[in-house]
């Protein structure tokens, strides 16, 4: 593809993701589910944590783009499409879902996207191993945050609670697959310094 044409569909790709706007190939699991009545604080933090998530898929977009695109082996490169395919679902699903909630994605989305970017470029530089174990424990703590959703969503939410369930699913294979592929375990500073980051933006995200 001439270079043009690919910085096109690149801003164009950014674009859709920032504002919302992405394609699911699968169903919503919300589809599958009958929420119960949510009064209004219990509709405002649901639409915070689905929120977060969102960020969570825009950044995720991010990284896998830039982490393939700057892969080096193929199979490598193919894994990243693939999780990059199942985490547009997960964008789309949460974009849905705030949108039924009353509410909206993040105000500060083409920030967390860029940051994402710049960040996947930069373990994907590092080399293909390092870059499969920066989406390892990345995959690794995305788990735990959404366990930790789970327990803090209205229990009557079920469409919030169906969505999450599968996208933890599909984030715990990412992460196998990852591992699979050769990724390790990235040193504890590291690790820490991925959590502080983390913590920032699910703080932030949850308000705007």
């Amino acid at each position: 593809m001439p270079f043009l044409d690919k910085a096109i569909a690149d801003f164009d790709n950014a674009l859709r993701v920032i504002t919302g706007q992405a394609s699911a190939s699968r169903p919503s699991p919300a589809l599958q589910a009958s929420d119960g009545v949510l009064d209004a604080g219990e509709q405002r933090h649901s639409a915070g944590l689905m929120r977060i998530n969102h960020v969570g898929e825009v950044c995720a977009q991010a990284l896998y783009d830039a982490q393939g695109r700057f892969a080096q082996g193929e199979p490598i490169k193919q894994q990243f499409a693939e999780a990059g395919r199942e985490e547009e679902d997960h964008l789309a699903w949460t974009a849905e879902r705030l949108r039924e909630l009353g509410s909206h994605v993040s105000l500060l989305n083409p920030l967390w996207y860029a940051g994402s970017y710049a960040l996947g470029t930069l373990a994907a530089r590092l080399g293909d191993v390092r870059s499969l174990s920066f989406v390892s424990e990345t995959e690794r703590q995305v788990e735990k945050h959404l366990n930790s959703h789970l327990e803090k969503l209205p229990l009557q939410d079920a469409k919030s609670r169906a969505i999450v369930e599968q996208m933890r699913d599909d984030e715990i294979a990412h992460g196998e697959a990852a591992r699979t592929l050769g990724g390790a375990e990235m040193p504890l500073p590291a690790q820490k310094a991925m959590q502080a980051m983390s913590k920032v933006m699910t703080t932030v995200a949850y308000y705007i």
